[in-house]
């Protein structure tokens, strides 16, 4: 396969994957409409006497995932199959990508965004085998519609070689780990919003409406929120210190203050608070969420804005 042909090839598969999922924003929001409210599992535990007059505890009931739902719809399993199907399409047009432009496809943010989409996607679907993410699904979706959309109307650009910067096998392992946090991260916002909204409605006395009784309770929503983005937090501590070191082989230094650079540590300092206030000052609810919506929002900015805005020694990013 010659390098015209990768490329074109690519454009396809994304093109496709949109088109697919696009059927699964559909499906996902007829499930919603229509489907089987959520029915979220509660284990019970009980101390039952044992020899030498101890005691032990056991699980007495259901042992289904955090917030299991009721059994699924027609509409879900349309979902859910053509989200795979989706997520595979997508994958082969991120490596096509890279086949056309003989190197790992993200050295752009076209090809990050891609690969990001994929990522999330990909992310989604493995904790859904964790968690009953069911309430989830049309807003991941959502998200990753208008981040492929975003990239194939504003962000693409032909596949290049790399500038003489960005040739360090570092691209490889800073850029991955950057775009496998920001990934875990925007599962973390989903989870936050959807906590905002059960929470306002649960205030408010709102428990009646289809929307909100489809909403897993907000402790579940906070967990999950919580331990999405402590999972993604060393990543991007990993991604950080990965591009400092890369700094110094491409530009004679550790850290100069760039805005890409900065951003990055605003990034990694507002998430550090939010995990910080959760376990050290035991903040939860609103005011933790609050928090994370503040560090997403630094990372979008990082992404479109210091890219886009900014005129720094990252400002290929946006070529």
């Amino acid at each position: 396969m010659n390098v015209e042909d990768a490329a074109y090839l690519s454009n396809v598969f994304v093109d496709a994957a949109m088109i697919v999922w696009a059927v699964t924003l559909a499906a996902f929001a007829a499930d919603l409409a229509f489907g089987s409210p959520v029915r979220t599992t509660t284990r019970v535990r009980a101390e039952v006497a044992v020899g030498s007059g101890g005691v032990d505890e056991v699980v007495v009931g259901d042992d289904a995932p955090e917030g299991a739902s009721a059994p699924t719809s027609r509409w879900w399993g349309v979902g859910m199959g053509t989200l795979v199907l989706g997520t595979v399409i997508l994958g082969a047009g991120v490596v096509l990508r890279g086949i056309a432009a003989g190197r790992v496809p993200w050295g752009n943010m076209y090809e990050f965004a891609i690969t990001g989409a994929f990522l999330v996607a990909v992310a989604f679907l493995l904790f859904m085998r964790r968690y009953d993410l069911r309430t989830f699904a049309v807003w991941v979706t959502g998200v990753l519609l208008l981040t492929v959309g975003l990239a194939v109307t504003v962000l693409y650009i032909p596949a290049a070689p790399l500038v003489p910067a960005l040739r360090s096998p570092w691209l490889v392992i800073h850029v991955a780990a950057a775009t496998l946090a920001a990934a875990f991260f925007t599962i973390g916002m989903v989870a936050t919003a959807l906590y905002l909204v059960r929470d306002v409605a649960d205030r408010r006395g709102v428990t009646g409406g289809r929307f909100v009784s489809r909403l897993p309770d907000t402790a579940t929503l906070d967990r999950v929120s919580y331990r999405v983005i402590a999972f993604g937090f060393p990543i991007w501590t990993f991604a950080v210190v990965a591009g400092a070191i890369w700094a110094e082989y491409a530009w004679g230094r550790y850290w100069g203050w760039d805005p890409k650079e900065t951003w990055s540590l605003i990034t990694w300092i507002v998430y550090a608070a939010y995990l910080h206030a959760r376990t050290t000052a035991g903040w939860r609810g609103r005011r933790a969420a609050i928090i994370s919506l503040v560090a997403y929002s630094t990372l979008i900015f990082n992404f479109f804005g210091v890219n886009i805005v900014f005129v720094g020694l990252h400002s290929y990013g946006g070529v």
